[in-house]
């Protein structure tokens, strides 16, 4: 047992064993590296990522490649999901240095942080024009043995890139924004298969939420029936993998993210509400089902993932054999004579292919719950439970908001990044506050309790106060009083998950509509002259800010909804599909819009507003 194994994390844990000196990140292997003058070696990972464990057994398992890391380097060992600001630090220079990132990462840095080499994954021999792991390994001590000289230099210049911050435009943000991103993407759209680019393909949520909203359908049916086919998507049990490593979302790279699954869901909802397609209710069902199924951790909270692996062999427990009583036609091949299912299934070979799955191993499950991710669930749940009149999916997202605000708060009302086993880890970070605020506007929108709406706004204008950057504008990814790294950054891409940015002004956006605030709006402003430069030559790396910029640039239209969300005018006002509406549920006096607004003879009523002037109410 090394030092990682008082750690909570699943992915930390698993490294435990090794014969490595792992640290993990903080002061004890900093100011070791400073007290000796050594070189850091930083991995870092994920615990359902395939290739991370392909390392470990290759590298990090074998006696004399830790020895030569024991021997030249402080070892340490980070999960990129705990601690996403030093992630993105180091990936960025990992991008700068290699032209490409990924995991597993591998960056040697000097005592104090900086990184002067980096790469992915090593292989145990050379191989690929890669050199091998040890070549490396040795290398590097070498080098800063005898050039140590250049190597701070070339530290020095790669992190003062990594400090040159992107600036906002000044160019004024324009609804034509919108407009060439729609073209962009239609121009990148895989006119066969749906997504954007080739292969491999990640699911664009985002950026179909944003085609939606400007109707433009083709490109969202086309990317929605394509993945729903079978190999990426679940048919057996549900829920979607990480990616399709061909164009065709057939072959999948089979662990399955929390987060992929919380978007993709509304993806789905939205499209069966614009187009009344059954299948896309179909999936989005089958989704909430496996997420409640799968990853629902007992305290109320999700899990974030399942593992690509199981007993080491990648997708194994969810393909097939021809010898399994799988319809032929269903089929596709895989690897190592195992298969894929895709095509029709009925609800009956469906539950028999399940329950036949079911008594296999499974795949390791990441029981860490990540409060970002979590506030994406409770939003996907809290709109499929009102939608779809599902109580027991609306009590899931409850349940989840408790837990968000119990076991993931501190006692002044800030957010912990990660919770495992009734501990609590690390800072929340900018994402954490602006999803869980996010998800906590849906769950109001579906219960109509105004608790949650009350939260979502202390939680935004918190992040405010932690993230802002009040110089230039947009927000930070770590806190004003959390720690030092060697940079502290903005993030802006909305890939895989919505930034922090981008959701944050979506969430100012709505807030500010509801409460007349326009102190919100001008701070979604300094996002988006941020992100504006790159709308256009880049939309599907931003999918996110396109729809909080639609938002921004719609018309106002608030609706006051004074009585229960199960009232018919209430159903009937919210049944469509109009994200860009804003909606608070009274009698209230503490929301500025509800105001001065009742019951009408005893009735429920809906309130239709624009800047606050509103039509005679509708019963």
């Amino acid at each position: 047992m090394n030092r990682l194994a008082a750690e909570t994390s699943p992915y930390l844990l698993q490294h435990a064993d090794n014969p490595v000196d792992w640290y993990a990140w903080g002061d004890e292997a900093l100011s070791r590296a400073r007290a000796e003058d050594r070189p850091i070696l930083l991995s870092i990972g994920y615990s359902a990522c395939h290739w991370c464990h392909v390392m470990e057994h290759e590298s990090f398992e074998d006696d004399a490649t830790a020895a030569l890391m024991n021997e030249h380097f402080v070892c340490i060992k980070v999960d990129r999901e705990e601690r996403p600001d030093i992630d993105s630090i180091y990936m960025d220079a990992v991008v700068s240095l290699t032209g490409h990132g990924g995991w597993p990462m591998t960056v040697f840095l000097t005592p104090d942080g900086e990184p002067f080499f980096g790469g992915t994954y090593f292989p145990p021999e050379p191989r690929h024009g890669l050199p091998s792991f040890t070549q490396l390994l040795r290398a590097v001590a070498e080098a800063w043995r005898d050039r140590r000289e250049q190597i701070d230099h070339d530290a020095g210049s790669i992190t003062e890139r990594l400090r040159r911050s992107a600036q906002p435009s000044d160019d004024p943000l324009t609804p034509s924004l919108l407009g060439e991103a729609v073209r962009g993407l239609n121009a990148a759209l895989d006119p066969v298969w749906g997504g954007f680019g080739n292969a491999p393909k990640f699911p664009p949520a985002s950026v179909l939420e944003f085609l939606l909203r400007r109707n433009e359908l083709e490109p969202v049916t086309k990317t929605l029936d394509s993945m729903a086919l079978g190999g990426m998507y679940d048919l057996v049990g549900g829920g979607f993998h990480r990616y399709s490593v061909d164009r065709e979302w057939l072959i999948p790279h089979f662990e399955k993210m929390l987060y992929d699954n919380a978007l993709l869901i509304p993806a789905y909802l939205h499209a069966w509400v614009v187009t009344g397609v059954e299948r896309y209710r179909q999936v989005a069902e089958q989704t909430v089902e496996y997420v409640l199924r799968e990853l629902r951790l007992p305290d109320g909270g999700f899990a974030s993932a399942q593992d690509a692996d199981t007993n080491g062999v990648e997708g194994l427990t969810y393909t097939w054999t021809e010898g399994d009583d799988v319809p032929s036609e269903l089929l596709r091949p895989f690897e190592h004579e195992r298969f894929v299912v895709r095509g029709e299934l009925d609800d009956e070979t469906r539950a028999r292919l399940l329950a036949v799955r079911e008594q296999r191993e499974q795949p390791l499950r990441d029981d860490k719950a990540v409060a970002s991710w979590n506030g994406l669930t409770v939003a996907a749940l809290a709109e499929v439970g009102r939608r779809l009149e599902r109580g027991d999916v609306l009590d899931a997202a409850r349940a989840c908001a408790e837990f968000l605000l119990g076991p993931l708060s501190t006692p002044d009302g800030r957010l912990h990044r990660t919770w495992r086993d009734g501990s609590a880890r690390h800072a929340g970070v900018i994402d954490d506050y602006a999803d869980v605020a996010h998800g906590l506007y849906e769950l109001h929108v579906a219960t109509g309790e105004l608790r949650w709406l009350h939260e979502s706004r202390r939680l935004a204008l918190l992040a405010v106060d932690l993230f802002a950057d009040e110089e230039s504008g947009a927000f930070f990814l770590t806190p004003v009083d959390g720690e030092r790294l060697v940079n502290r950054k903005k993030d802006f891409d909305d890939h895989p998950t919505p930034s922090g940015n981008s959701m944050l002004a979506y969430v100012l956006l709505r807030l500010g509509r509801l409460w007349g605030d326009a102190e919100l709006d001008r701070l979604a402003v300094g996002v988006f002259r941020f992100v504006a430069p790159h709308l256009t030559r880049a939309p599907s790396a931003f999918g996110h800010a396109l729809c909080a910029l639609d938002l921004h640039f719609s018309p106002p239209r608030e609706l006051a909804v004074i009585g229960p969300p199960d009232a018919a005018v209430a159903r009937r006002e919210l049944a469509v599909f109009d994200p860009n509406a804003v909606v608070a549920f009274g009698p209230s006096d503490e929301v500025p819009l509800l105001r001065g607004k009742d019951y009408v003879d005893g009735r429920p009523a809906v309130y239709v507003c624009e800047n606050f002037a509103c039509q005679a109410p509708v019963t």
